[in-house]
């Protein structure tokens, strides 16, 4: 069976996603979040990591688990009841966590918004819609409808999206920001998209929409953001020659 160091993976995970070019949400922690024994067999690849996706990362015979959503939010202690029971978990079964934020939505070849663009076939992404002060999303051409579009988007995430018709039938310069940033879709407006492609947003953004004249695609928030992990982890796989699978546990969301 082939193994590979933790310290190694997760240097090159760091050199490749440069996470200390990033300010993520105050409590987020991108990086190395639980440690294992120090060796890694198999990697496991999930949006959010939770007792459920922890449960079948173990079923999977993982040691390492890659996720977008990693355990920390927000002041997690003291480490109690089920926080305690999902530590425990981890620890019991030597299974190292390695969280990827803002970076991962942000990569130009692994991230997020780069796989959606390639599985949409946007033309000449560039970096778009900045967000604490970096580009977190991508922009490019496109001539498709709106009813062409949101075949393709529902092909590509495996769900249904939700459609703002707020501009013309045609969307021809897309902004793609995987996620929740539906709430600042001004945002995209004003980098001059007629379409904007993001995961999720609140109901009033419906009638912003149509004041901005903008054609907006709510994907799903899980359904955008499963890219980026199966990226990074199909090319830790190359690279260190280990097996990956992905751990599929949709929120509906």
């Amino acid at each position: 069976m082939a193994r590979a160091k933790l310290a190694n993976i997760v240097t090159h995970c760091n050199h490749t996603l440069k996470p200390e070019l990033f300010e993520d949400w105050p409590a987020a922690v991108n990086g190395l979040q639980v440690q294992n024994r120090g060796n890694v067999s198999r990697i496991a690849a999930a949006v959010d990591a939770t007792p459920a996706t922890v449960k079948k990362a173990i079923d999977a015979g993982a040691d390492l688990l890659i996720v977008h959503h990693g355990l920390f939010w927000r002041p997690t202690h003291p480490w109690t009841g089920n926080r305690y029971k999902l530590l425990r978990l981890l620890l019991d079964n030597n299974i190292a966590v390695y969280s990827s934020h803002l970076p991962l939505d942000a990569h130009p070849r692994l991230g997020n918004n780069a796989q959606l663009c390639k599985a949409l076939g946007i033309k000449t992404p560039r970096p778009f819609f900045s967000e604490r002060g970096q580009k977190i999303g991508l922009r490019g051409t496109l001539n498709l409808t709106r009813r062409q579009l949101a075949k393709r988007l529902a092909k590509s995430t495996g769900s249904e999206p939700t459609l703002l018709p707020g501009g013309g039938v045609r969307c021809r310069r897309v902004g793609v920001v995987t996620g929740g940033a539906g709430a600042e879709m001004k945002t995209a407006a004003d980098e001059g998209v007629d379409t904007f492609i993001t995961g999720e947003g609140p109901h009033w953004t419906f009638a912003l929409a149509e004041d901005l004249d903008l054609n907006v695609f709510y994907g799903g928030h899980y359904a955008t953001e499963t890219f980026g992990v199966k990226a990074l982890s199909e090319h830790l796989s190359k690279k260190f020659n280990l097996p990956w699978t992905f751990i599929d546990h949709p929120t509906g969301l």
